[in-house]
């Protein structure tokens, strides 16, 4: 198989994956300049390609936009999108709301690096091993990492207002990360 067979196997492959990973670490204008900078790197270190192409794309794009975000001053905080879950039921609005923002308020009091951890593994769905090749250490700690952004997470969520009812509490991001 020629370099270029290779290449556009690799791109056809996860071009869908890496943009939707891009897509949410970035504004919308820079996310094509992200992918398009990401292949190229691709294709300058095509033969380091491994078998298991995701996580070193991944790995690849988040140290572009890492360095495209350095040349505006500072790494912007994550703009992880909530996921869009299907239409409640009129009765559950209020609670299903009041969830969601709570979830909001107290992921944006994580760090950089917490949403960062649990983004891979809730929002790219990638394993613990995956996850460990994109951040560039070892699957151990990751997953003490995923561990503590977990639990302060949750302590947060904790912390906001007692009128909030159990049933509000956002279960989607355990219920995502537990599995992994």
């Amino acid at each position: 198989m020629t370099d270029e067979e290779r290449f556009a196997r690799v791109y056809a492959e996860h071009r869908g994956d890496l943009e939707r990973f891009v897509r949410r670490r970035l504004p919308p204008p820079q996310v094509e300049d992200a992918v398009a900078e990401t292949f190229l790197v691709v294709w300058r270190r095509l033969d380091d390609l491994p078998s298991e192409a995701r996580p070193w794309l991944f790995g690849i794009a988040r140290r572009v936009m890492l360095t495209m975000t350095r040349g505006h001053g500072r790494w912007q905080a994550l703009g992880v999108r909530l996921a869009r879950e299907p239409e409640p039921a009129p009765t559950e609005i209020a609670a299903e709301v009041a969830g969601l923002t709570d979830l909001a308020r107290a992921w944006a009091r994580l760090t950089d690096g917490e949403r960062e951890v649990i983004a891979l593994t809730a929002w790219d769905g990638l394993t613990s091993r995956e996850a460990a090749a994109v951040l560039g250490c070892r699957q151990g700690t990751y997953s003490v990492r995923l561990l503590r952004a977990r639990r302060h997470l949750l302590d947060l969520l904790d912390r906001l207002p007692a009128e909030k009812s159990p049933a509000a509490r956002p279960t989607v991001l355990a219920e995502r990360t537990e599995a992994r």
